[in-house]
């Protein structure tokens, strides 16, 4: 809980507007975490992966570097780091073959001038 308080405090406002989770064990205390990031957290219907299909899809890249029931505090903040490094500079196609990394960049950076302007 503590972990995602902290990763969500660390995107800017405009990216924080919500969460939308599905209905597994680690959001019993999404109260907390609302509270905490003043962020609404949603959840998806049960049974109902559709809902979330990006998560979907970034869930089974993550199972080919953790299999299903992996024990995830075996790993260290390092491991963790490099893989969600190696999966941030993967193209997606619901990126338009960007990178997470790049959409997120492009997200953060501010707007550059179109050089469309006239000058009189």
């Amino acid at each position: 809980q503590e972990a995602i308080i902290a990763g969500i405090g660390q995107l800017p406002k405009h990216l924080r507007l919500s969460l939308t989770w599905d209905q597994s064990l680690e959001m019993r205390r999404h109260a907390d975490i609302t509270l905490a990031a003043d962020l609404p957290i949603y959840f998806c219907d049960p049974h109902s992966p559709w809902q979330r299909g990006s998560n979907e899809n970034t869930n089974g890249l993550l199972r080919q570097y953790f299999p299903k029931g992996t024990d995830l505090t075996a790993h260290t903040p390092t491991d963790l780091a490099m893989v969600a490094a190696e999966l941030n500079g993967r193209p997606r196609q619901t990126l338009g073959w960007r990178t997470p990394a790049e959409a997120l960049n492009d997200l953060l950076s501010p707007p550059q001038p179109t050089g469309d302007a006239t000058t009189t």
